[in-house]
C-alpha cells in the first residue's frame, strides 16, 4: 500500500513498515501544507493512507469523504522510540484501512 508519513513522525519510521510504499511529507514538498490541501494532494498522487500524529485531524476535516484512510498514531510521544512499539498495530490498521476512514493506534 502506498502510504504517506505526515511531517511531525519520524522519517526513521519507515523501514519497520515492511511491505508498504512509505513516503513522507517532505521530498513531496508538501511540508507545512494544511491538512485538507495535504489530504487533497496525497489522493492525487495515490496515497491509500496518511500516518500522522495529529491527532484533531479526525474532527478538522471529513474523511469520510476521501478516497484515502488516516491512521492517527498516539505514542508517549512523536520520537522513534515511542512509536516503535506501535508498529505491530499500524500493520494491522494498514491491513484493515478502508478509504474515508480515521483509525487509531496507541500506546
Amino acid at each position: 500500500m502506498r502510504v504517506l508519513l505526515d511531517e511531525q513522525l519520524p522519517r526513521q519510521l519507515a523501514p519497520y513498515l515492511i511491505g508498504h510504499d512509505i513516503r513522507t511529507v517532505q521530498p513531496e514538498s508538501w511540508a507545512g501544507l494544511k491538512n485538507g490541501e495535504l489530504l487533497g494532494r496525497a489522493e492525487a498522487a495515490g496515497f491509500k493512507a496518511l500516518l500522522t500524529g495529529d491527532q484533531s485531524l479526525e474532527f478538522q476535516q471529513n474523511v469520510a469523504k476521501r478516497h484515502l484512510g488516516v491512521i492517527v498514531l498516539k505514542g508517549g510521544s512523536n520520537a522513534i522510540e515511542d512509536l516503535v512499539p506501535l508498529v505491530p498495530g499500524i500493520l494491522a490498521a494498514l491491513a484493515n484501512l478502508r478509504e474515508g476512514s480515521v483509525s487509531k493506534v496507541e500506546a
